[in-house]
């Protein structure tokens, strides 16, 4: 029988689902191979097959109030972007020449493109002739991009789009392949006997571009680092990123099927220096120690029992959050002093009986900082969201390309509920995780967990860009007390804005706000003392004399005023929204 998420049993390939792409790409592409995926990449760059193009697409029918293809797109609904396609290829002139023409033939190749990869519609073998001259729809079908119908058309046998980016060392974009999305898988099952539900995904289905990638990117410290690690790759996305800023990089996965993708990401967009290896979290790498581990890890808390679809790219076949805390406690083993790990994760709040008080609830982040005893490791714990059991289940079920409705559906959402009730689970975080291992024999100083669920601030070079700022600045205070913390000038970030609150004809303020404009958004509550100092705070003077003249206006003892102010002050330099002067300007900290 055909598989649940295949589009058409005569587009399959070998025995289906991109087989000889997977084949193809499951070592190290040989020279054939190398020499069919430089004809592609010319085509995909002379089509203009790029985000800022494929976009110009959509704004050529998001007119006169249509709707906007792209954000159809973005809610899970192809067909305005079908129509819109359909509507850019009807107003080209066929009678155009010159630079016009050329343009016109672009957006036919652009066009068919789109349809083909990004929408996961048929296609004319001569409309792809077209549109990658050099490659061919054979040399497509060779790579295992593409299947033949029994029609005679052709059909994507995986998802292909290209990605675009910014971090530090400047904008970027790639060319990214993975299995095809559910989007396309249920465009192509509308004559299946499940009409309407939609196929569920297979387990060792390969993600693309989502969420959780653009996330992770975002939040990657662009240090310079000799070796690093990408735990759990898929498709390839972050050893991608790490590439730009590692002169090695070591990309693992316990799925072949994944690694295919990854490898071919690499050749496609040229990547050099990450080496591809197979197995299941720090197996792969026994023994070795990186400057740098990123990893989106199979964080996904599934039951574990028969009957419930275990999908390789999100559950790592662990009871609850085991998987999470295999890999943060792992990581210990395999940091380099001063070396980082970042990833994202998952981790429950558990009932619990508490002999005082009766029953109680587990800190997740408790629960995590916990993990940590022992390893030496340094952390940073950021809680950015918490889910209740039936919500998270719901949220992970659909994911999987189970709609609701469905008794499918109502199955396995009762089997979600079973499993979180046995081991006590009132709800569910997620967030990110840094881990630092100290440099030499330097003490461990960082420890910090927290929940900012709010909404975060705009940040140019990415969530990392921040944290880069942020570590740098605990650094430099770290190993301070408060009374050598005096001597320390300090600037409000340029992101900071004050806000204030009054009753109606009142003249002093009820509440003053501090508002981080970057970052993560930070909103603190300050104090009238808090205020003065930040407002104050522009580097000129040292941290003692601004809060010894704030007391003297305040007719406050300096003495109180400075034990109240030096831990919060701690705090908005770890937040962004203090930072120790430049100690290389006049009247700069000293170094």
């Amino acid at each position: 029988m055909p598989e649940a998420n295949e589009p058409e049993p005569a587009a399959r390939v070998g025995d289906g689902r991109a087989a000889d792409f997977v084949r193809r790409f499951g070592e190290a592409p040989d020279a054939e191979t190398l020499a069919l995926v430089a004809a592609l990449r010319a085509d995909l760059d002379a089509a203009g097959f790029r985000v800022a193009r494929i976009e110009e697409l959509w704004e050529r029918t998001a007119v006169d109030g249509r709707s906007h293809p792209g954000r159809s797109l973005q809610r899970g609904h192809r067909a305005p972007a079908l129509l819109a396609l359909d509507h850019v290829l009807a107003r080209l002139d066929p009678s155009a020449d010159g630079e016009a023409s050329g343009e016109a033939e672009r957006i036919r190749a652009l066009a068919a493109l789109v349809r083909l990869f990004v929408l996961g519609a048929a296609a004319e073998p001569a409309a792809l002739d077209h549109a990658l001259p050099t490659l061919g729809s054979d040399g497509a079908e060779r790579l295992g991009l593409v299947g033949r119908t029994a029609a005679g058309s052709v059909r994507a046998l995986v998802d292909l789009r290209p990605y675009g980016f910014a971090d530090d060392a400047g904008e970027g974009e790639w060319w990214l392949a993975s299995d095809l999305g559910e989007l396309a898988l249920v465009g192509e099952a509308a004559s299946g006997p499940g009409l309407g539900t939609g196929p569920a995904l297979a387990e060792d289905h390969v993600l693309g571009i989502g969420g959780a990638t653009t996330t992770l990117s975002g939040l990657l410290l662009q240090r310079p680092a000799r070796t690093a690690l990408d735990l759990g790759t898929g498709s390839g996305i972050q050893a991608l990123h790490a590439a730009r800023f590692s002169e090695r990089v070591v990309a693992t996965d316990v799925s072949a099927r994944a690694l295919a993708f990854a490898r071919f990401a690499a050749a496609l967009n040229e990547v050099s220096g990450v080496e591809f290896r197979l197995g299941s979290l720090y197996e792969p790498v026994a023994g070795e120690r990186f400057d740098r581990i990123v990893s989106n890890p199979p964080f996904v808390i599934t039951p574990r029992r028969p009957g419930v679809p275990s999908y390789e790219y999100r559950d790592g076949g662990l009871a609850g959050d085991e998987l999470v805390e295999a890999v943060i406690r792992g990581a210990a083993a395999h940091l380099e002093p001063a070396g980082i790990a970042q990833l994202l994760a998952n981790w429950e709040y558990r009932v619990t009986a508490d002999p005082e008080t009766g029953e109680g609830i587990a800190d997740g982040l408790e629960r995590v900082a916990a993990w940590l005893d022992g390893t030496g490791l340094e952390y940073w714990l950021v809680e950015r969201e918490r889910q209740d059991p039936s919500e998270y289940a719901e949220t992970w079920i659909r994911d999987g390309g189970t709609r609701p409705g469905t008794a499918e559906f109502e199955r396995l959402h009762a089997a979600w509920l079973e499993d979180f009730a046995e081991r006590g689970v009132e709800s569910v975080g997620f967030g990110y995780v840094l881990l630092r291992r100290p440099a030499g024999e330097a003490p461990a100083r960082l420890a910090r967990a927290e929940r900012l669920h709010g909404p975060l601030g705009a940040e140019s070079g990415g969530l990392g860009a921040h944290l880069e700022r942020a570590l740098a600045a605990i650094d430099a205070l770290a190993p301070l007390d408060d009374e050598a913390l005096r001597g320390i000038r300090l600037e409000v970030a340029p992101d900071v804005t004050e806000e204030r609150h009054h009753w109606p004809g009142a003249e002093q303020p009820t509440v003053i706000l501090l508002r981080q404009g970057g970052g993560f958004g930070r909103v603190v509550d300050a104090g009238t003392a808090l205020a003065a100092f930040v407002g104050a705070a522009d580097g000129e003077l040292p941290a003692g004399v601004l809060s010894d003249a704030i007391a003297q206006l305040l007719e406050a003892d300096g003495a109180e005023l400075w034990a109240e102010l030096a831990p919060t002050l701690r705090e908005l330099v770890a937040g962004g929204l203090l930072r120790p002067a430049d100690p290389a300007r006049p009247g700069g900290a000293p170094a």
